[in-house]
């Protein structure tokens, strides 16, 4: 995955692009960058990271991803806030995969400094 495009949808290689978030060598500067890491981390079944960057309140005591999904592609549909300027965002997307896609609007808080995921509900279509 190292010379593709990253999962993310960004033209960079995996490792130029959320590789290095999943790696810990950077950090997600934006709400965006993060939902973005967050969805290549489910591509690639880390859910190691998908813990890290969830709100210490919301977060989950483990995390079990489904080996046998698929993901497809990334779309995002809005941001609202969420850049270095905010200490909140959301961002809308649409997640595909193989048989369906998903379609939610993801909160995030900065928790000393660094961007997490929180929660997100699911528009109505």
């Amino acid at each position: 995955m190292t010379t593709r495009s990253c999962p993310c949808g960004r033209p960079e290689s995996y490792d130029a692009c959320c590789g290095r978030f999943h790696a810990g060598t950077a950090a997600a500067p934006t709400a965006e960058a993060l939902m973005r890491s967050r969805y290549s981390a489910f591509v690639v079944g880390d859910a190691g990271y998908l813990l890290r960057t969830w709100h210490p309140g919301t977060r989950p005591g483990r995390l079990d991803l489904d080996p046998g999904m698929r993901w497809t592609g990334l779309e995002i549909l809005g941001t609202t806030d969420g850049s270095a300027f905010h200490g909140t965002g959301t961002v809308t997307f649409r997640a595909s995969y193989r048989g369906g896609s998903l379609h939610e609007r993801s909160r995030f808080e900065r928790v000393d400094g660094a961007w997490v995921y929180v929660d997100g509900d699911f528009p109505d279509e």
